[in-house]
């Protein structure tokens, strides 16, 4: 065989180059710094700058994506320089809430890529007139991440909530974490040491374990404090970070109508059949967008 053949064949099998004449290398030798893993972050992202104002302004659409140029389709960002210790899904009950979107957008994306996370965030909305139900939203939120990728923690969160400090790391630790405990609207205080609600963390097997939220609280309240007691039940504490580092800001909104048979609903709730296990919903679409996820519903009662 000619040496002009041996060539060919070996460069059609990608297994070796030439770098002069005559002198062959391993293309997987010569490729080995561009296959080497990255390293992992750093446990504490060095990025991170304390507390930030919240960017009130309403950007639009364009401008925003144009500003995140590192995310991938669907709200996906992930560092280009480590490998992330956390898998985060961010997810988000929404309806009828377009500058609020924008402006949690906006200030939460740059939040999250600070702390060095592979993130995406998924947008849950509820089509159609009716209550609201946030509970539901959130199972179905959970039950559809979980299709798309391997995340390692979820959170839970309202859209309406910016977080002001970055050193409060969005990750999931043993315990189930309280994430939004210093609310301005609160003067910056826990209003109870029950409550469990706005924005909060939960690895998967934890979520599974107390079934998810209930999903018969139509209409405003009583899905956070059923959550609170599925977890106790569970005999599982609650972790929360200072007031220092997790405070937050509320966006200015009308409150909803608030559920009047909530109390009832509460003191029937049954957390094993009441939940992920008995979740029933069309699933209208699911739609890459740039800035996130779109997982569009109509709720069915369980």
């Amino acid at each position: 065989m000619s040496l002009l053949k041996l060539f060919v064949i070996l460069s059609i099998s990608g297994l070796f180059l030439v770098v002069g004449y005559g002198i062959f290398i391993n293309l997987f030798d010569f490729l080995e710094i561009n296959v080497t893993p990255l390293p992992f972050c750093p446990e504490i992202s060095p990025l991170t700058v304390g507390i930030q104002p919240v960017k009130w302004q309403i950007q639009t659409w364009y401008s925003m994506m144009e500003n995140q140029t590192e995310l991938q389709p669907g709200g996906h960002y992930t560092p280009q320089n480590c490998k992330s210790r956390h898998r985060v899904a961010i997810i988000v009950p929404y309806r009828n809430r377009n500058a609020h979107l924008r402006i949690f957008l906006n200030n939460i994306h740059p939040f999250l890529q600070r702390q060095q996370l592979d993130y995406r965030i998924f947008i849950i909305q509820q089509l159609k007139t009716g209550p609201f139900n946030r509970g539901m939203l959130m199972n179905i939120g959970f039950t559809e991440a979980q299709r798309i990728y391997n995340f390692t923690c979820f959170i839970f969160h309202d859209v309406d909530l910016i977080p002001e400090n970055d050193k409060n790391p969005y990750n999931c630790v043993d315990s189930p974490r309280h994430l939004s405990v210093a609310v301005d609207v609160f003067k910056y205080q826990l209003p109870f040491k029950n409550i469990f609600g706005g924005a909060i963390a939960m690895q998967a097997d934890q979520f599974k374990s107390v079934n998810g939220f209930s999903n018969q609280f139509f209409g405003w309240g009583g899905e956070d404090d059923d959550l609170f007691n599925r977890v106790n039940k569970k005999m599982m504490s609650i972790f929360r970070y200072s007031e220092e580092i997790s405070r937050y800001t509320m966006i200015k909104h009308v409150k909803q109508y608030p559920n009047p048979s909530r109390f009832k609903i509460l003191k029937e709730s049954n957390y094993e059949v009441d939940g992920l296990n008995s979740l029933n919903y069309k699933l209208d679409l699911i739609e890459e967008r740039n800035l996130f996820t779109l997982v569009a519903v109509d709720l069915k009662p369980a």
